[in-house]
């Protein structure tokens, strides 16, 4: 069969959304044409070239585009079959756009493609036999119009392709986001080496789906993608692994074969905080294998909010790992969760004042401090009896369940930090925190004035901060920007 691969968002990245099941189906026979919507339309020839289209929703921002996006395609090609693979796949179980004939898929999605494609090809009249796997090994089959999801997730032993992603068809990785160090910019490019976690944070999409699981990618297949980017440009590498340590010893396995094939190239990676502090004798050695920063999920700053998200630390532990990060010479990047229906303006402005205090500002993308908390559907939260959170749902919409904070100031701000945040993409990031600042204390936050000055010595002058130039975030509604560059039909 002919299939279109189609990516929406990824982070500022080269799709693995489209490359790793194009290596896929072109080893089965099929032939394949990938489009990265964030940078380019569809040709019409290649919409009519096209017997079946498979949608990378990794994400919520890519989820959202990633309607608009299947809409245009089929305002052209109406009976099309459409494949939405990954975490944000269940999410879309309700939806309009799901016909007979497409298929719902999260989690590795690769081998539920591979069935579909070979359950549509030669068939002008389709039907969707979906198979749902929860993780406690029981199925239960479903069909007809309605669709169905169908989680894939097989054994937690290493797993991957014989050979890379396959990128043949994406933009070059100078269309990407780089990494920005010493007023220097460096071409980056987003490498899969796990996927799954081993952790059940409520909140989190990856563990709705893989339920404390996670299975290491094929140690070789990870540096042969390495060495396919890095011979592509690649200066810099941003492990896209939902936690680089739910597998410490292949963790370290790879930086360290990464460093002995290409020393002059360094990384990132997403990290927990438990798992920076369980493992803080190994940040030493990552560090001198080429590990710059690390982004870790600090959520809160309230330990009831961390404790209701089953984070695994508290506020205090964030503090000790930004200590452990910094004496190996590793930035740390939080990302935050500001909104839930447990915030108060107390918690907003306690927050707010952690990252002046700690010498956070210049380490943190404003658009972190907008976060409200998805309810998507599966989402483990809704499966706890918390009055707070059940006081504050308000129906269900667009596969999710909406809910209002217990103020409606909150509501508001988070949509004013949110509209401050897109606004400043040209802006000093002080900048940007005082007025975000500014905005919380207006609000009702207690704040001073003005930030407060770092109580910890200034980590690295502000230019000297790794961090990569894309700064939208997996969580965040699309910008104005994002949907415009969405130019599906060219």
């Amino acid at each position: 069969m002919r299939v279109l691969l189609l990516s929406t968002y990824e982070l500022g990245h080269q799709p693995l959304g489209i490359a790793g099941p194009a290596a896929a189906f072109e080893a089965a026979g099929h032939a394949t044409r990938g489009v990265d919507l964030a940078i380019a339309g569809i040709s019409d020839e290649t919409l009519h070239w096209a017997d079946a289209v498979a949608i990378s929703i990794p994400m919520h921002t890519a989820t959202r585009l990633a309607l608009e996006a299947i809409s245009a395609v089929r305002s052209r090609r109406p009976a099309i079959p459409v494949a939405w693979h990954g975490l944000y796949a269940p999410v879309l179980a309700d939806s309009d756009l799901i016909l007979t004939g497409d298929l719902l898929v999260a989690g590795d999605p690769v081998p539920a493609l591979l069935a579909w494609l070979a359950s549509t090809e030669g068939r002008e009249e389709r039907s969707l036999r979906a198979i749902r796997h929860p993780i406690d090994g029981h199925a239960d089959e479903a069909s007809g119009p309605e669709g169905g999801v169908l989680i894939e997730l097989g054994p937690p032993r290493a797993f991957g392709p014989s050979s890379p992603p396959l990128r043949r068809d994406l933009p070059p990785l100078t269309s990407y986001a780089r990494l920005l160090i010493h007023d220097r910019e460096v071409v980056a490019a987003s490498v899969e080496a796990s996927r799954g976690c081993s952790h059940h944070c409520r909140h989190c999409p990856v563990a709705s789906i893989y339920r404390g699981r996670s299975r290491p990618v094929d140690a070789d297949a990870v540096l042969e993608d390495v060495a396919q980017v890095v011979a592509a440009g690649a200066g810099h590498i941003s492990f896209a692994d939902p936690d680089f340590l739910n597998r410490p010893r292949h963790a370290v396995e790879i930086a360290r074969r990464l460093h002995g094939a290409f020393p002059d190239v360094t990384f990132d990676a997403t990290v927990k905080v438990e798992h920076i502090l369980r493992h803080r004798t190994i940040w030493p050695e990552l560090a001198g294998s080429g590990l710059i920063f690390i982004v870790s999920a600090f959520e809160s700053v309230d330990d009831r909010i961390l404790a209701l998200l089953d984070k695994g630390h508290t506020a205090a532990d964030e503090a000790v790992a930004l200590e452990v990060g910094r004496a190996a010479g590793i930035e740390l990047r939080p990302s935050w969760l500001p909104f839930t229906p447990w915030t108060t303006l107390a918690s907003i402005g306690d927050l707010l004042e952690f990252a002046a205090v700690q010498d956070l500002v210049w380490s943190t993308d404003p658009v972190q401090y907008s976060i409200r908390l998805l309810l998507p559907s599966g989402s483990l939260l809704l499966e706890q009896s918390d009055e707070t959170l059940a006081r504050s749902l308000r129906g269900h919409e667009a596969g999710s369940t909406r809910w209002v904070a217990a103020s409606a100031a909150l509501d508001d701000l988070q949509l004013a930090i949110a509209a401050r945040a897109e606004a400043a993409e040209d802006e000093s990031v002080d900048v940007t925190f005082a007025a975000i600042w500014d905005l919380a204390r207006r609000s009702g936050a207690r704040l001073d004035a003005a930030p407060p000055q770092s109580r910890v010595p200034p980590w690295l002058a502000p230019a000297e901060r790794p961090r990569l130039s894309e700064s939208w975030f997996c969580c965040a509604e699309p910008t104005g920007a994002q949907l415009r560059r969405l130019a599906v039909l060219s």
